[in-house]
């Protein structure tokens, strides 16, 4: 049997509500191991605290989350902004460092719960979050290898910004896409 899914934008005070229960989402969405969402959940309450912050949920007829997405306005001091810099600076130089991140969003997090992927949820979270953000482009970083998050960016017209990147502390390889806005 389907189940329905409705859709609400979260104010910080309702994601901080329902913090454990997206973390939860998160782990399982990634596969991450437990203990996992412990070492998140400070940075997430700090996400939700920066210039432009907006999530949108997924929510079956019971309100239990299927799905989250989450983003903000990037900036210079930013963590996640220095890392991309840097990569972009030392491969494709300063014109695309301004072009990319002189005016961009950060798709920071988007997951889907594992048994609800592939119908359609993730694209709706997406295209639900990104809807009048006023930023030029969109960015965002994903694990190199197919899935269908991939296949979803691609979809959408993700292109590639810098390929085979590592975050400092993760060895896995990231690639960091991005698009302009708004979506068509």
């Amino acid at each position: 049997m389907s189940r329905s899914t409705r859709y609400a934008r979260l104010s910080a005070d309702e994601f901080r509500t329902r913090l454990s229960e997206a973390l939860d989402l998160y782990v399982a969405a990634m596969n991450y191991p437990a203990g996992t969402a412990e070492q998140r959940a400070p940075m997430w309450l700090t996400h939700a605290l920066r210039d432009g912050w907006r999530c949108v949920a997924a929510l079956d007829t019971d309100d239990a989350l299927l799905g989250l997405a989450y983003g903000y306005r990037g900036s210079p001091g930013q963590w996640w902004h220095e890392q991309v810099r840097r990569g972009l600076a030392g491969t494709e130089g300063e014109a695309a460092v301004r072009h990319w991140l002189d005016d961009y969003f950060e798709l920071t997090e988007i997951h889907v719960r594992p048994d609800r992927q592939g119908r359609g949820t993730g694209e709706d979270l997406l295209r639900r979050l990104l809807a009048d953000v006023p930023q030029r482009h969109v960015l965002l970083s994903t694990p190199e290898g197919p899935s269908r998050a991939w296949r979803l960016y691609r979809r959408l017209g993700f292109t590639d910004v810098l390929r085979h990147y590592r975050f400092a502390g993760d060895p896995r390889p990231f690639a960091i896409l991005g698009r302009a806005l708004p979506l068509d």
